[in-house]
């Protein structure tokens, strides 16, 4: 359901924490390269969270974390947002981390192990009292987790339907099984993606046809306008097309097409674009804004996100009303004298 208002962000994706290295360029098999910058921070599903808590929601974990350093780190930011925890520290281990290598052409490439929080239980994503209005954000991500993508294979038919379910299906829905995808696609409301992710997807659905259709591939808001509508075809859901500096395509069932411009920034690093989307997203659907609204205050956080280095970069709800101001106003233009 969308749009109640007064509900919750619930994050059921994986809190981890992120090393970030700055590099000239991936070295190829065999090289080597050093990093002019690093960083160690919480990230994975924090990003998303601190995202969604800067634009004002209430937000809860429903995840695993750890009982050493890396699990601290993490429970140390989500204290920092006022992203409030649902399950105590697992004293089994530690909570898992991703190595995210970020070249000079702001693109990232990611190398990630897993901790507690791959150990998620139905039993642990039972404990939330969904409520009416609540917005449960769920990544594909999960699903690469044995035991965490059962658990939600379960536990995704019994979402109330007063609730939204935002789906980002991240970079590894080729890999996920039949059963993770029909689960994730069956519940979804809203499903969020990059238009790499929505081609990976749309050749798993069209019976492999890997390569995107005549006029889908030059980056043109047509083109990004034609992929969105194909995939709405495919899946029969709501679709938010991503682009990065292309902006944005909000896709529904029925033949609505909205196009949402980008924000012109310069951009110095990508990391975290996407959980600042997704986040700035759920939480204007959890505070009851439309569809359409929420997906353009979205693409504005993110384009804020990329001016920055470093994952979480999310700004906050005042940087984005800001931005957002002089974004539609630059778009309308100069009153004519």
């Amino acid at each position: 359901m969308l749009g109640a208002g007064a509900g919750r962000v619930v994050c059921t994706g994986q809190g981890i924490v992120d090393v970030v290295m700055r590099i000239p360029a991936v070295p190829e098999a065999g090289g080597d390269v050093f990093a002019s910058r690093h960083e160690l921070a919480a990230g994975g599903g924090v990003n998303m969270m601190a995202a969604a808590a800067r634009d004002g929601a209430r937000v809860v974990y429903v995840g695993g974390h750890g009982t050493g350093p890396f699990g601290d780190l993490v429970r140390a930011a989500l204290e920092a947002e006022g992203v409030e925890p649902l399950l105590a520290p697992d004293a089994s281990g530690d909570t898992g981390f991703c190595i995210a290598l970020v070249d000079d052409t702001t693109e990232r490439t990611f190398i990630s192990t897993s901790g507690v929080e791959a150990r998620t239980s139905l039993e642990d994503l039972r404990m939330v009292d969904l409520r009416p209005g609540d917005v449960v954000s769920v990544s594909g991500y999960s699903f690469v987790h044995d035991v965490k993508g059962a658990a939600l294979t379960r536990w995704l038919p019994e979402i109330p339907t007063a609730c939204t379910v935002v789906v980002d299906p991240s970079p590894v829905i080729g890999d996920l099984g039949d059963d993770a995808v029909s689960a994730l696609l069956e519940r979804a409301d809203v499903w969020t993606t990059n238009d790499r992710e929505a081609r990976i997807l749309l050749a798993r659905r069209e019976q492999g046809e890997a390569c995107p259709r005549a006029g889908e591939s030059d980056g043109t808001a047509d083109a990004l306008v034609a992929l969105a509508v194909r995939l709405v075809g495919a899946i029969d859901r709501t679709v938010i097309l991503r682009a990065g500096s292309a902006g944005a395509v909000l896709a529904e069932p029925g033949g609505s097409v909205t196009v949402l411009p980008p924000m012109r920034v310069r951009a110095v690093d990508s990391n975290g674009a996407g959980d600042a989307h997704t986040g700035v997203l759920c939480a204007q659907l959890a505070a009851g804004a439309d569809l359409g609204a929420a997906a353009e205050r979205a693409g504005v956080a993110a384009a804020l996100a990329v001016t920055r280095e470093g994952p979480a970069t999310s700004p906050t709800a005042a940087e984005i009303d800001t931005a957002l101001s002089r974004h539609r106003g630059a778009r309308v233009g100069p009153t004519p004298q």
